[in-house]
């Protein structure tokens, strides 16, 4: 029983202290009922330990101090008192370094030792307090005073404390494994409240000074309840200390289990010789035989072959290393699908596909001529740019059917991180290529069609430049040596057909924007909208809701009007988007009323649609004297312009209102300063000027409007305003002055002489040098128009106002 009483001392505690607490059986009350003390005692010091009364400690004495005590009690009644030392490494304690209170111990029992020490068993009996010192030569010696105990007042509490002391205890005896089972059999054997408290004080693992402070405590119900709080504290340490074995137990038991089932399933997987693993490196050996890789390429595949040969199938670095060789394989190192440059099969797929965009495609033409009398790839990229819906990426997609090549599609728009395009060194975590690796692999070809969309929109920040990391892509004279971090091996990307596509070239980083070639798109006119609405968005959405073209009738009229009242765009997503409206009203007539055919017209567009959203402006009869009309272009195509011109009476101010910008403004003082350097031609009065202000207006004030192109316009309404004299009817007018009266070009020729004649405009003036591009109008759109060509300000006055003498 005396080695299985050291319940809660931990394992470095027992290496600090010199001796092992045993157990009493008897209360120290009933031991010292007939047991006479003496008041001068002999004083023995000890280190690292406290005798509590009812426990039995043996110790080993060296000093001779204690020795000599010993041998004086041992003669006499063998009787000591036992005090602690404040500190354990005092060599020669004096009564100033021991602690006050102790406890009288009984010697049981001496047993002298080969190396001259002594060995003492001592019984704790009675404590103590130190009166008075009384000699520390040839030992210790004092009076003493006993201690006696306080029972508690309040005994229904104290007795629930003492049984929350035992099962405190018993648990963690059973947490402890270093604890033997037994010992719970000899708690439930202490019947004594007083020697139980004293037991666990003495077997608590806490510090000496805790524990002197259990000794000197008087009160049983203060005593139990700091004994309680100590048990309370290492019950939670023992308890969360379980719940990480636990997890750390279970965690290598599933390891252990499962390496033991791997084991069993490589055994029988070699016995039938099955292994995956050699099954797998074989595989990749047959690949690469098959592989068209220079001798680099194959030297480095089989020096990381064998590094993975070499690797236990178990480790981490094993799947790393696996796809890595595979990706290596995967790709198409020098295979190429077989290009078909059939220049006519190729303009005919583009026809079919697009309606219209007839220089792009002309020019798109050209470049795959030169490509196929080149030989190679090495012209510059192309960079598509135009606004959005008006079939860019549809274009490239047109192109790879036309050569019989695969198609591939990055999305470069928010991209941030340059790694996206170079890819991650293999040593991270997660590591793989970059997206124009993983493309390549993807399309399983060396030669695609890759459509570099929305690179006008690539991010920069701490991460890096992607835009950068484009300029080795995108060079002719670099990209045949394409570094992937990833691969770590040089990839030939000069045989890709890129072609870049962009809404804006103002947000392209400039050395980026010089590697490739420019193909700019733009909008539709809205008959060209009404061609591809009718030849490829209404059968594609018919095909998309499940209907027949026999089974939907939508007329050009109908579709003219949903184009002009229900969309404002250059391309035709919401025109397609509105159209689908539509096809989901003809879907619900014939799921569930079972029509044959479905037919629409003008007047059920507002129950489908909805009010009109857009109002195009219409020529409006009987102008009156200063006001004309100028044809404006937007990003959504074109538009006529009333510009309106009244004269009051003044101090010469010009008034300008309609929200214009700077350039509209300065036309305007252009056109005044015009007229009056010309007043005598015009017959106007020499102090008309001074005493009016003329005040410019262009209707819809909510809309910015800017641009050069409105100055004969202004200069026309001006003058018609002061001379008092209407322009003639039905002509709308376009072009730049300057203060010499010249006219000048101006762009978007094509979408203002559509919106003109959508208008119902007749007549058309601008500037001669703008001839070359209403030639370039198909004569279908420009059918019933006059166009007047002028070159000075004479003939624009001339002809719209018949001012004969100008």
């Amino acid at each position: 029983m005396m080695d299985k009483t050291s319940l809660f001392l931990s394992k470095e505690m027992l290496e600090d202290v010199e001796m092992l607490p045993f157990v009493a059986v008897s209360d120290e009350e009933e031991i010292g009922k007939n047991e006479n003390f003496g008041e001068l005692m002999p004083v023995m010091p000890l280190k690292n330990t406290i005798l509590f009364p009812g426990v039995i400690i043996p110790i080993t004495v060296g000093r001779d101090k204690s020795i000599r005590a010993l041998g004086k009690s041992n003669d006499t009644d063998k009787f000591i008192a036992v005090l602690t030392q404040k500190d354990s490494k005092t060599e020669n304690p004096g009564f100033v370094d021991l602690y006050s209170t102790g406890t009288i111990a009984r010697i049981v029992k001496m047993l002298k030792m080969p190396d001259g020490s002594q060995t003492v068993i001592l019984q704790g009996r009675k404590r103590f307090m130190v009166e008075k010192v009384v000699s520390e030569e040839p030992f210790l010696e004092a009076r003493i005073g006993l201690r006696t105990y306080n029972s508690s007042e309040r005994k229904l509490e104290y007795d629930a404390m003492i049984k929350t002391i035992q099962e405190q205890s018993k648990k963690i005896i059973e947490l402890s494994p270093q604890i033997p089972n037994e010992a719970q059999l000899l708690l439930r054997n202490i019947d004594n409240d007083r020697f139980l408290l004293n037991f666990i004080s003495s077997n608590l693992n806490i510090s000496i000074d805790q524990k002197q402070t259990l000794l000197e405590t008087d009160d049983l119900f203060s005593k139990a309840e700091k004994i309680m709080l100590h048990l309370s504290d290492d019950l939670k340490l023992l308890e969360v200390k379980d719940q990480i074995e636990s997890k750390v137990r279970g965690d290598l038991e599933k390891q252990q289990r499962d390496y033991y089932l791997n084991q069993q399933l490589k055994t029988i997987q070699e016995e039938l010789g099955q292994d995956p693993h050699e099954h797998d490196i074989i595989e990749l050996k047959e690949k690469a035989s098959k592989k068209k890789w220079n001798k680099s390429n194959a030297e480095h595949f089989d020096k990381e072959l064998a590094k993975i040969q070499r690797m236990n199938p178990q480790v981490s670095e094993y799947s790393v290393q696996m796809n890595y060789l595979e990706t290596l394989i995967d790709l198409p190192w020098n295979e190429y699908t077989k290009d078909r440059y059939d220049i006519e099969h190729i303009r005919k797929v583009l026809d079919k596909d697009h309606y219209g965009l007839e220089k792009v495609k002309e020019r798109i033409i050209e470049h795959l001529a030169v490509l196929k009398l080149k030989g190679d790839m090495k012209a510059p990229i192309l960079c598509l740019t135009g606004p959005p819906g008006v079939g860019k990426t549809s274009l490239g997609k047109s192109i790879a059917k036309a050569l019989n090549r695969k198609f591939v599609r990055m999305s470069l728009g928010g991209l941030h991180d340059e790694s996206e395009i170079r890819g991650h060194r293999k040593t991270y975590i997660g590591a793989m290529p970059g997206r124009i690796i993983q493309a390549i692999r993807k399309a399983g070809s060396s030669n695609p069609v890759f459509i570099l969309d929305e690179i006008d929109k690539i991010g920069k920040d701490f991460r890096g430049d992607p835009s950068s990391a484009l300029l080795e892509v995108l060079d002719p004279e670099q990209n045949s040596t394409f570094h992937d971090n990833y691969l770590e091996q040089e990839f030939d990307l000069s045989k890709v057909l890129f072609i870049a596509t962009s809404n804006s070239l103002s947000s392209i980083q400039p050395a980026l924007l010089d590697r490739m070639e420019i193909i700019e798109i733009q909008g539709y006119s809205m008959e060209e909208k009404l061609e591809i609405a009718v030849k490829h968005v209404m059968p594609a959405l018919a095909e998309e809701h499940g209907l027949k073209s026999k089974q939907v009738k939508i007329s050009k009229e109908t579709i003219g009007r949903i184009i002009e009242d229900y969309t404002r765009e250059s391309g035709v997503r919401s025109l397609g988007r509105q159209l689908a409206s539509v096809m989901r009203k003809a879907a619900l007539q014939v799921a569930m009323y079972k029509a044959k055919q479905v037919s629409f017209d003008p007047t059920q567009l507002k129950g489908i649609l909805g009010v009109p959203r857009f109002n195009n402006d219409q020529y409006q009869e009987n102008l009156p004297s200063g006001v004309a009309i100028g044809l404006a272009w937007t990003r959504v195509g074109g538009d006529i312009l009333y510009i309106e011109t009244s004269i009051s009476k003044g101090k010469g101010k010009m008034i300008l209102t309609g929200n214009l910008g700077d350039v509209m403004k300065e036309s305007a003082s252009t056109a005044i300063s015009f007229v009056k350097a010309h007043a005598a031609e015009l017959n106007i009065e020499d102090e008309f000027f001074e005493n009016h202000d003329i005040h410019i207006h262009v209707p819809e004030g909510a809309i910015p409007k800017d641009g050069p192109s409105a100055g004969i316009t202004m200069l026309s309404a001006v003058s018609s305003c002061i001379i008092g004299k209407p322009l003639k009817p039905h002509l709308a007018m376009t072009g730049e002055i300057t203060l010499r009266g010249r006219v000048l070009p101006v762009g978007g020729i094509k979408e203002k002489v559509l919106a003109a004649k959508r208008a119902g405009i007749k007549t058309i003036m601008m500037c001669i040098e703008n001839k070359p591009h209403v030639e370039e109008i198909p004569a279908e759109h420009v059918a019933g128009l006059e166009f007047v060509y002028v070159r000075d300000m004479h003939e624009v006055l001339g002809f719209g106002l018949g001012v004969s003498k100008f």
